[in-house]
């Protein structure tokens, strides 16, 4: 049998609009359904109020021309490079800023961003260090050793931490260029012992090093219309905020070092073997992975240690960074692949030390096509020529380049967990290609926004890869343990990302999980994907704010969700929905309305009982002149009853017949005796509204689900009821079977037929007439005339 979940709008139930008043009363309603507009930053000609960019979007540029030379004894790196700024902003500059992100592993120029710190239960030796009072200078950090403009002339900066101000000659006039030039040199960090994200990491067994070039250059800081110069200092935390530009970049390193980096290299012919230039070149063509640098010529290679040295020459375009590997030890392999959306010819490759040769040379390359595809769908096409992964014991990702981890035991075995940790790594590293290398968001003040949002897609990607692929983040139910901790834990998403003490699942799960939320529950997927596309392509090599994705996601769904952004992005409470009570009413098929009358006296004045001060006021102004008293046929009976121009007999009684009704037919009866009603209340414990989704169990075993949305809740926030009418006797009811909504307490979300909860009543059922229960017009004023209206 087919159950439809009815109204019975063939049926007439009385005291309904009474009881939905009673269990809606307005006291209760909060400001979950406000609307967001006095939160976000009000739109103008930069930025629009459907999240798009505005007409007169504008945003500045910097190009690199950089060299480098890497020192593999000293393990110093040196390099010099000629800036081009351009300044496309509506404002003369006097001054710029620049990152020094390198002075972070110094102890005298970091920024210092202290915790409290307590004594710990147990620690190591290396750890335990006297405190010293001043610190010394451990030798790190960005050692400037020359800053002059293009001709040669120094010029004038101060470094304050992790920044670098430049203060120019002269101003900086929209649409003008400056070119100047820095020659700088900082000793590299042991990335293992120290920390960070660039380094070294050194193999004991064969004493040699693999290098993570990272944050290695002074890099312009942006300028933007919403925030001026973003000049937050670097702690290691909260990460970039990027100018897209050009580069060319050359890399002099030991001459048996690989280098893997941003863009492509251009003199592949002059730094690879024939053999390795003839693999490269089949490469490009092949479906499969093709080894570059073989697994013997890597072990060969170890052993070398060459004192020759190659210059590595690489070029970029339109992107925000440039970072770059460097190793004997690496195996390279590479494929081509061809993005279906824009026909993009893109070569990924891998570059992995022998320790991890069993894991990545099987499955690297092969999860960044995946990804690149799989992320090409659901944002924008991929339009860089290169992309790749580098096995480095960590996880951290560049345009074009990323660093990853997942090394086999000695014996080339590993676990599945392992293989599961690498792939997702190498998905979610690759997978910031999109956010933030092209969609440019600020890291350093908005973690969640490249993070998060490329957590969620990594998450859809990692699907595509094996639906049973054990995914951490993204469904509902694993942000649980997280939604439920104390308060004072807790932050919302929409939080500095320096200050955020859970850091992992508010900037990466806890938006994922909104996300996949809005699109599995709230949106559905073709809505929410449109959007979301929407907001990809608009801005796309651009700098979004979090007002602008939040816009454009209303904006191109047609859906209000200030509701959802006000819960799950700017506030902590959790999802705890719970059946408070389910009360179980059987139809009472019998009974009648006698049908009556209703009296009414013409004994209250028809004008209002208080004459406010604007009334008097105005009858006192001569130079008003009222309409009704202008033109005389306006002046009907009403007019002259209320003025007392007429009169009626007040003795007199209007009578207003009601109808009675009309008992069922015995076929009506027998159709509608086994129905039942069930009204199940539910209590808001969490805070944070979320849609209803119900299912029920009937007695023969059958099943039916339905879905209110969140908006049922806007009304009164802390309780709602729905009630139900099924011909089958309900088993169970079981809120969120599927645990769409991140409820912290499913032991509420359940209700039975034989719990303590159930109440029982009645309910009548009456034949429906065609016309008005009420005939008379009893649901306005009287008329006078018809109380015996006369003339005075």
């Amino acid at each position: 049998m087919k159950f439809k979940i009815s109204a019975l709008s063939v049926l007439f139930f009385t005291g309904a609009f009474a009881q939905n008043i009673q269990n809606n009363p307005g006291s209760n309603h909060g400001n979950r359904f406000e609307q967001m507009g006095t939160i976000f930053p009000t739109p103008n000609v930069y930025r629009t109020a459907s999240g798009a960019p505005g007409q007169a979007y504008w945003q500045n540029r910097a190009d690199y021309d950089i060299t480098a030379y890497l020192d593999e004894d000293k393990r110093n790196l040196k390099g010099s490079e000629t800036v081009t700024y351009h300044n496309n902003s509506p404002d003369d500059l006097d001054y710029i800023w620049l990152q020094l992100d390198e002075n972070q592993q110094s102890t005298t120029k970091k920024a210092d961003y202290q915790s409290s710190s307590f004594i710990p239960r147990a620690t190591n030796d290396q750890q335990l260090k006297v405190t010293e009072i001043p610190v010394k200078d451990n030798g790190y950090g960005v050692n400037l050793e020359k800053v002059t403009d293009a001709a040669g002339n120094p010029l004038k900066y101060t470094v304050n931490k992790t920044m670098m101000r430049i203060d120019l000659p002269k101003m900086l006039k929209k649409g003008e260029k400056f070119i100047f030039k820095i020659d700088w040199n900082y000793n590299i960090p042991n990335r293992i012992k120290m920390g960070g994200r660039g380094g070294y990491e050194n193999f004991a067994e064969d004493g040699n090093d693999l290098y993570t070039i990272t944050q290695w250059f002074p890099r312009m800081c942006v300028y933007s219309d919403f925030q001026g110069w973003q000049n937050h200092q670097f702690t290691g935390r909260g990460e970039f905020a990027l100018v897209f530009g050009n580069y060319k970049v050359s890399m002099n390193v030991p001459a048996d070092h690989i280098i893997g980096g941003t863009g492509e290299c251009k003199n592949y012919d002059q730094v690879l073997s024939s053999e390795q230039l003839s693999r490269y070149r089949k490469s490009q063509t092949s479906t499969e992975p093709v080894e570059i640098v073989t697994l013997d010529e890597a072990k060969k290679a170890e052993k070398s240690h060459s004192k020759q040295r190659k210059t590595w020459v690489f070029e970029a375009k339109d992107v925000r960074d440039f970072a770059w590997t460097a190793s004997r030890k690496f195996v390279w392999d590479a494929m081509g692949v061809t993005i279906p959306e824009n026909n993009n010819k893109v070569m990924a490759m891998s570059f992995y030390p022998k320790e991890a040769y069993n894991l990545y040379r099987k499955y690297s390359t092969k999860a960044i096509a995946h990804t690149i595809k799989t992320y090409s769908e659901f944002t924008i096409p991929y339009p860089y020529p290169v992309a790749q992964s580098v096995e480095a014991a960590n996880g951290m990702e560049y345009p074009m380049i990323c660093f990853n981890y997942g090394r086999t035991e000695k014996d080339g075995t590993y676990s599945e967990g392992t293989k599961n940790g690498m792939i997702g790594v190498v998905i979610h590293e690759v997978g910031h290609n999109f956010f933030p290398m092209i969609i440019n968001s600020d890291e350093r003040q908005w973690s969640w926004m490249d993070e998060g949002l490329n957590t969620f897609t990594e998450y859809l990607t990692e699907e595509r890869w094996d639906n049973k692929f054990p995914s951490k983040r993204g469904p509902a139910w694993t942000i649980v343990d997280y939604m439920k901790l104390p308060k004072d834990q807790l932050e919302p998403i929409m939080s500095n990302s320096e200050n955020i003490i859970q850091f992992g699942p508010n900037a990466y799960s806890k938006p994922a999980t909104g996300l996949n939320i809005l699109r599995e529950t709230i949106m559905g997927r073709d809505l929410f994907d449109k959007a979301f596309k929407t907001y990809s392509k608009r801005w796309a090599f651009k700098h979004p704010e979090p007002a602008d994705f939040f816009r454009t996601m209303e904006d191109a769904s047609g859906e209000d969700l200030d509701w959802f952004w006000r819960g799950w992005f700017y506030g902590t409470d959790p999802v705890d929905i719970a059946i408070d009570k389910v009360t179980v009413a059987t139809p009472d098929l019998t009974a009648l309305r006698e049908a009556g009358e209703m009296k009414y006296k013409v004994d209250r004045p028809l004008q209002n009982e208080f004459e406010d001060i604007s009334k008097i006021r105005n009858r006192e102004d001569k130079s008003i002149t009222f309409a009704v008293e202008k033109d005389k046929s306006l002046q009907d009976f009403y007019y002259r009853y209320d003025r007392g121009m007429e009169t009626v007999d007040n003795s007199k009684e209007i009578v207003l017949k009601t109808e009675g009704t009309e008992p069922l037919d015995k076929k009506d009866q027998e159709r509608l005796k086994n129905y039942n009603a069930y009204q199940i209340d539910f209590v808001n414990k969490g805070g944070l509204v979320m849609p209803i989704i119900i299912e029920f169990t009937f007695e023969d075993g059958s099943k039916l689900r339905d879905r209110s949305a969140a908006q049922i809740w806007r009304q009164n926030e802390k309780k709602v009821s729905k009630t139900f009418f099924f011909e089958k006797k309900i088993k169970s009811i079981q809120l969120d079977p599927m645990r769409e909504t991140a409820d912290i307490d499913t032991s509420n979300n359940l209700w039975s037929s034989d719990s303590s909860t159930v109440e029982t009543s009645k309910f009548q059922v009456f034949k429906q007439r065609q016309e008005g229960a009420v005939r008379g017009g009893a649901s306005g004023r009287v008329n006078p005339m018809q109380a015996g209206g006369k003339k005075k």
